[in-house]
């Protein structure tokens, strides 16, 4: 069977090594050596500042959310993960969704400003597929009226836009480090930010509010723990060639597949991209279901991500409301886009079998017929 993606695993051995260390030191949580030194080596890879390595990628929205003092309005992005918005949601906080740009898919700047109200006190957006936002237009914004920008940039790892880290933007940004995830620790997250009082605040947080026997405000457990560390510390060396074997495949699927039928968002202007996935988009639905079942039959199990609308679940309506709110553009797509099978050492001629079913299914013929 051949899954939409595949975790990379290191060889044992270079893993047990950690291992070792781990059972000799009988540390294994709170703030433990290789999570220290993860983290160093991790803000020297994406060149940011400070950042923490946490549970999860959910946990640190709900970390922004709360090291920001936001609770009222944020207007966010209705076509990601439910993450996004279950953050929002259990940090008590009211989720705006402004529609979506027709052609990257991510948060369209020009539907954020009519949205905001007395009660906005955020921008939620999501690097949808690792593909940066409108980022200048969002802090236009975001500046104009005062408001705080988070990024959801679950898929970003090693991704870049103007030279920087995409994760380098924003008052806060997040980032899964999911077993899924193109770097990944098998559970994790980060937590980034650009001011040193800010990453104070986010280490006590992650830790109950407190160091030692001082407690400095409300936290909650996120920490990770030393063996996740040693995944990290596996995998991150070998980010380069991952992205290079993902773009190497990202681009036999290009070469392969026929647009005629079929599109794919586009990159942002200045993006050094991560080819974290690979997204097309069918003509509607119905032949959406159509691939999907002819890949299925061949034990390919592509994934409809982002599907459905977030917008369109009922507990995301606005309080007092029994109506989802309009974003058509998001709507639509999420009802067309499938991803398909992308990880480093999936084989060519698996993706040769991948791109003459997701052909013949959406109504093009073989030459050879």
């Amino acid at each position: 069977m051949i899954n939409v993606t595949k975790s990379y695993l290191p060889e044992l051995d270079e893993y047990t090594a950690y291992l070792k260390g781990i059972w000799e030191r009988v540390h294994l949580t709170n703030d433990g050596p290789l999570l220290r030194r993860l983290e160093d080596e991790l803000k020297e890879f994406l060149d940011v500042k400070y950042l923490k390595f946490c549970t999860n990628g959910t946990i640190v929205l709900q970390m922004a959310l709360k090291a920001l003092d936001i609770k009222k309005e944020v207007i966010t992005t209705p076509f990601s993960y439910v993450a996004t918005t279950n953050a929002l949601l259990w940090e008590g906080c009211t989720p705006v969704f402004a529609d979506i740009s027709p052609d990257d898919y991510n948060i369209d700047p020009e539907k954020i400003e009519p949205l905001i109200t007395a009660d906005t006190q955020a921008i939620m957006a999501t690097h949808v597929y690792g593909n940066a936002c409108k980022i200048e237009q969002i802090q236009a914004i975001a500046d104009k009226y005062n408001l705080k920008v988070i990024y959801d940039a679950a898929h970003t790892f090693g991704a870049s836009y103007n030279g920087k880290s995409i994760l380098s933007y924003g008052d806060l940004s997040t980032c899964s480090f999911h077993a899924t995830k193109v770097f990944h620790t098998v559970e994790g997250g980060c937590i980034v930010t650009n001011d040193a009082d800010m990453a104070q605040k986010l280490h006590y947080m992650r830790s109950f509010g407190h160091q030692n026997d001082n407690y400095y405000g409300v936290g909650i457990n996120a920490k990770n723990s030393e063996l996740h560390a040693a995944m990290g510390l596996c995998v991150l060396p070998k980010v380069p060639e991952l992205i290079a074997a993902r773009k190497e495949r990202f681009g036999y699927y290009d070469n392969q597949l026929d647009f005629s039928k079929i599109t794919r968002p586009t990159l942002t202007p200045g993006v050094d991209y991560n080819y974290a996935y690979y997204p097309v988009i069918f003509d509607s639905e119905e032949t959406l279901l159509r691939v999907t079942d002819a890949l299925k039959a061949e034990d390919v199990m592509p994934r409809r991500y982002f599907y459905p609308s977030l917008n369109t679940l009922p507990f995301t309506f606005r309080p007092g409301t029994t109506t989802a709110q309009p974003c058509p553009v998001s709507e639509d797509v999420s009802l067309r886009v499938l991803c398909l099978p992308l990880y480093p050492d999936l084989a060519e001629a698996d993706v040769d079998r991948i791109v003459a079913t997701v052909n013949l299914a959406v109504g093009i013929v073989p030459e050879s017929v």
